[in-house]
């Protein structure tokens, strides 16, 4: 019982650090990178769509994005899109694809981005927080339900703990490698 709600935290904390990731590579460094786009929905057939849905995505050069959509109909749907996006970029459509010039970034874009990360990093050490909670109130409501001694409730308390501690971490060092990842280019 215990190992179960062990790993059930672990699972819970692993799939939290998993999405920050995620969000991590949405957040835009000054590379061309497809990860940018995934946040974007298209407006196509009457409904939304994620833009990798509708058209491909491709990269041929570092600073050079080019979006080629299957149907051509979607074009001016997806620059839309890309416009509206908080990614502050200048879609050029030729007609056929959109290319997509990645420009530097600014010193103070740069630190809204870095603001924007550690803000997703405090929203999933938040979660991970919130998870031990849950993991604790498991483990004590066997110990009240004299499932388990007190010994055991404490051992496995210390165990979630450490667990939490590691998974901080992890979030901690993303961070900060995103972090340089932006402020270096």
């Amino acid at each position: 019982m215990l190992n179960e709600i062990l790993d059930n935290v672990k699972d819970r904390m692993e799939k939290s650090v998993s999405n920050l990731q995620k969000e991590f590579s949405a957040i835009r460094t000054g590379r061309a990178n497809p990860a940018m786009f995934e946040s974007i929905r298209v407006d196509v057939y009457g409904s939304e769509m994620p833009i990798h849905q509708v058209a491909t995505i491709s990269i041929p050069e570092p600073r050079l994005v080019v979006i080629q959509p299957w149907d051509k109909t979607n074009l001016s749907g997806i620059e839309k899109a890309i416009l509206k996006s908080d990614l502050s970029l200048n879609p050029s459509n030729d007609g056929n694809l959109i290319r997509i010039q990645i420009p530097d970034l600014t010193e103070e874009r740069r630190k809204e981005y870095v603001k924007h990360a550690k803000h997703k990093a405090e929203e999933c050490k938040v979660s991970i927080r919130n998870i031990r909670r849950d993991g604790n109130e498991m483990i004590k409501s066997l110990e009240k339900d004299k499932e388990i001694s007190e010994d055991d409730s404490k051992a496995s308390q210390d165990s979630v703990q450490k667990i939490t501690d590691k998974f901080v971490d992890e979030v901690q060092k993303l961070t900060e490698n995103k972090e340089k990842e932006i402020l270096s280019i």
